[in-house]
């Protein structure tokens, strides 16, 4: 399979194609962004920022890449990755964006997955410039992108593959970048993800339970998968890096995170539900063809 960069893109100010030229990405309103000597583009106006840096910071992306290097979550990239590829045409081209990619890792697994798939055309974007710049220095291949999932820069009906992995699902947006047919692939955690980390953390665990699964607006829902499986982490740095990616970090109290602090070694359980959904939205719906301010 190769891996190519995905060229629809759309100005983040107007919504009109951005076009390439040299090393700026333009469209017809003469809208012009930079693409980075590292080789990913900025895509999120400043005024569409919520803070100065938003996303993860660049240290929270450094023990994300270091934790995901050492192979923990590699089931759940191999279970992404087959699930992505599924039902997609032999000896054809297709797409993908991952809607929150964070420094890039399912996205180079993904990448590295055996598909019949002649082509496909990667996006990866996050909110974290600092996730974007470690994703492009450590694969080339894909199109890079700094943007927001609230106002994809992407043109309307141009990908096939939709990946949100833990993140922030705008199901409008989502629905508007999709092709007719196209999929949606989220993945969330499950009621005991973490349960042994969590538990040093914080006094008491409120009782979760999984509940059925809530169908957004436009989408049809295809299949549900649970995996769960368990790791040994024998390191005190892995866990302070897994901590550090995780929402934990901040809403644990100073004594949860100095009890996390002290741990050498750790048995977790890792649980996480991957849902599929279908466009079922006609591909000429309002929400298609409006523009975005």
């Amino acid at each position: 399979m190769k891996i190519s960069s995905f060229q629809a893109l759309a100005c983040p100010l107007d919504g009109a194609p951005l076009q390439r030229k040299a090393s700026a990405w333009c469209c017809a309103a003469g809208h012009s962004f930079d693409i980075a000597s590292q080789g990913y583009t900025h895509l999120l106006p400043v005024q569409k920022k919520r803070s100065l840096d938003p996303g993860d910071s660049k240290e929270m992306v450094a023990a994300r890449r270091r934790f995901l290097e050492a192979g923990f979550y590699q089931p759940i990239a191999a279970a992404v990755s087959r699930t992505v590829l599924a039902g997609l045409p032999s000896n054809g081209s297709a797409s993908c964006l991952d809607a929150g990619c964070g420094e890039g890792y399912y996205m180079r697994q993904l990448a590295a997955a055996e598909s019949d798939v002649d082509t496909l055309a990667m996006l990866g974007l996050d909110i974290s410039k600092w996730a974007v710049l470690s994703a492009a220095k450590q694969d080339k291949r894909p199109n890079w992108v700094v943007g927001s999932n609230a106002n994809l820069p992407v043109l309307s009906g141009s990908i096939d593959r939709v990946l949100c992995m833990f993140g922030f699902p705008v199901y409008a947006e989502f629905a508007r970048v999709l092709k007719a047919g196209g999929e949606l692939l989220q993945v969330d955690a499950g009621p005991d993800h973490l349960r042994e980390l969590r538990e040093v953390i914080y006094p008491t665990l409120k009782a979760e339970r999984a509940g059925e699964t809530s169908v957004p607006e436009g989408f049809t829902h295809l299949a549900s998968e649970n995996l769960r499986f368990q790791i040994e982490i024998n390191s005190a740095g892995l866990i302070a890096d897994l901590l550090a990616m995780t929402p934990h970090l901040y809403r644990a109290s100073a004594e949860g995170r100095a009890k996390a602090a002290a741990l050498t070694a750790l048995s977790l359980t890792v649980d996480v539900r991957l849902t599929r959904f279908s466009l079922s939205e006609p591909a000429g719906h309002a929400g298609r063809s409006a523009k975005r301010r």
